[in-house]
């Protein structure tokens, strides 16, 4: 127990629980703080003054993080036949149609995205109970139907994700790993909130950006200061 207690007064001395710190500060006392053995993932918790229940306070999008996640991303193509060299090229893990549609169906979900073409999005409908609480169903608006699958599978595996505020008013988004340099996290960290920042729906009053967390797996939660993204 003695150690725990070391380790836990070397965490609280590297930073203040009461203070509001800058990206780039924060960036560095979460790496400084996570004593786990792995390479913990690092995430924002971003809570904003928009009423989610609302359709025109829904805030919801994708962005490519500079840096990427720090996560090797599965992606299924689900495509016809003319489209499978293009997907196989760019990198998909699985590629193909009615096969993995079926697997799907017996319960398989051992993906991270699923990208396809506007006219199989029709054959997808029966699987919406499996993919959509998952977050893996595609969506032409995250950019997972389209005509384009080469440059969706590149995307999906360089570091693009997709957000979109929850029940709570709250997005919560992987921003890397505690390996990444506090320079690079800090670039993630900025590119995703900036993105949020430029998707502030007109019908929101008061502050737009309430709270910011950084933390990660394990760490205790660093406040960032939000005035300049109101």
């Amino acid at each position: 127990m003695a150690t725990l207690t070391k380790k836990r007064k070397a965490v609280d001395g590297k930073f203040d629980s009461t203070k509001a710190y800058t990206v780039a500060e924060a960036s560095k006392i979460v790496k400084e703080i996570t004593t786990t053995k792995f390479d913990a993932s690092v995430d924002l918790a971003i809570r904003l003054g928009v009423d989610p229940r609302k359709a025109n306070q829904m805030v919801r999008g994708v962005v490519t993080l500079p840096h990427g996640t720090g996560k090797t991303m599965r992606v299924l193509a689900l495509v016809p036949a003319d489209k499978e060299a293009e997907a196989k090229a760019a990198g998909a893990d699985f590629v193909g149609l009615d096969d993995y549609i079926e697997k799907i169906k017996g319960g398989w979900t051992d993906i991270d995205v699923i990208v396809t073409v506007p006219q199989v999005m029709g054959k997808l409908g029966a699987l919406g109970r499996v993919l959509g609480p998952r977050g893996l169903m595609p969506n032409p608006k995250t950019g997972t139907v389209t005509m384009e699958i080469g440059k969706a599978v590149t995307e999906a595996k360089g570091g693009k994700i997709d957000f979109k505020v929850d029940k709570a008013g709250i997005i919560h988004a992987g921003i890397g790993k505690v390996s990444f340099d506090a320079q690079k996290l800090a670039e993630n960290a900025n590119e995703l909130l900036n993105t949020i920042v430029k998707l502030k729906p007109s019908s929101a009053k008061g502050a737009y950006v309430k709270s910011v967390y950084m933390s990660s797996t394990m760490s205790a939660g660093i406040a960032l200061d939000t005035k300049s993204f109101n």
